[in-house]
């Protein structure tokens, strides 16, 4: 027999003592948190800012139809931007983080980079997907230019994701695939405006704008409210149900890393961390010194293993970005 979907708490008998839970939605001072039973309920923080994000345990208050945050439990990771402005947290314990770029517009190397390094540092594992494969030249040229990161070991999917408006066959096979790297896991969606996280979002949950739509309407009385970042279980059936989850994030034009320390920069960076080791200096910042492992790789590049002149830039930069003060 199927499990229904998880609904918003209303009439629910009452409970007492520190209940626990995971934050689903992350809306302001707001948060959303889904019970052991599949309830949700609204939750407010104790102070006057929420530092829950979507992903975390929690223990919560009961307090009629609503809760009080009360806890939130230790993390296994959290996965965030920084500049020099603020921090901004998508979510946290999370098996992996897919990150959704497009063929056309083209998409910016440094973003792809930047997410990539974020990952690394939270020990996060990161899958690249590759949308609108059925645009074939642009495709066959954002497909070459992911070559050096094919040659890094990371996991690449190809995607034709289409809109609704698609005849349904047309998405089946994409589908299918997604559901074999996303099973069991919580899976952060990341990527720039335009490229497909929507269209991706509805294929594998087709009740997410009902979903969002219900949790405006508990929050503030039927105003439209954009949740900043929202979890959805893709498995809403069966024995196991509540297993495989999707973490919808909003688009971003920058990605900062002031959180990284330069001189760790490298260690994030597996085409530069190979070849570090061989340095002459423990304290090689891999930009000037003789005898440094990664220069000299860069200058032959004759491995398929190598370092790209494009790669060794983005390092360098970001490298200048990281050593700037910060205050």
């Amino acid at each position: 027999m199927s499990k229904p979907a998880p609904q918003l708490r209303s009439g629910a008998a009452p409970l007492s003592g520190n209940q626990p839970g995971l934050v689903v939605a992350s809306f302001g001072r707001h948060v959303l948190v889904e019970t052991l039973s599949g309830q949700r309920v609204i939750c407010h923080p104790r102070g006057k800012k929420n530092q829950a994000v979507v992903g975390d345990r929690v223990q919560w208050l009961p307090s009629q139809d609503e809760g009080t945050l009360e806890k939130i439990e230790a993390r296994g990771n959290l996965f965030y931007r920084q500049d020099e402005m603020r921090t901004k947290s998508f979510a946290a314990n999370l098996d992996q983080v897919l990150i959704l770029i497009a063929a056309e517009p083209e998409f910016s190397e440094s973003q792809l980079t930047r997410a990539l390094i974020a990952a690394e540092a939270e020990r996060i594992t990161p899958i690249i997907a590759l949308n609108k494969s059925d645009l074939t030249e642009p495709f066959a040229r954002a497909w070459a230019k992911l070559a050096p990161y094919r040659a890094m070991g990371y996991k690449m999917l190809p995607l034709a994701v289409k809109p609704k408006t698609e005849p349904a066959s047309t998405n089946e096979a994409q589908r299918a695939e997604l559901l074999d790297v996303l099973r069991g896991k919580k899976t952060l969606v990341l990527g720039p405006s335009g490229a497909g996280k929507s269209s991706l979002t509805n294929l594998l949950v087709p009740q997410a704008k009902v979903l969002t739509a219900e949790i405006s309407q508990a929050l503030n009385s039927g105003k439209h409210t954009t949740t900043s970042t929202t979890l959805y279980w893709v498995d809403t059936d069966g024995e196991d149900a509540r297993t495989t989850a999707l973490i919808d994030s909003p688009g971003f034009q920058e990605f900062g890393l002031n959180h990284i320390e330069p001189m760790q920069l490298a260690h994030y960076m597996p085409d530069i961390k190979a070849h570090a080791q061989h340095c002459k200096f423990y304290n090689c910042t891999h930009l000037h010194e003789p005898g440094c492992g990664v220069i000299s790789e860069v200058k032959s590049a004759s491995s398929s293993n190598g370092i790209s002149a494009i790669r060794y830039r983005l390092y360098s930069e970001l490298f200048a970005e990281l050593s700037q003060k910060r205050y």
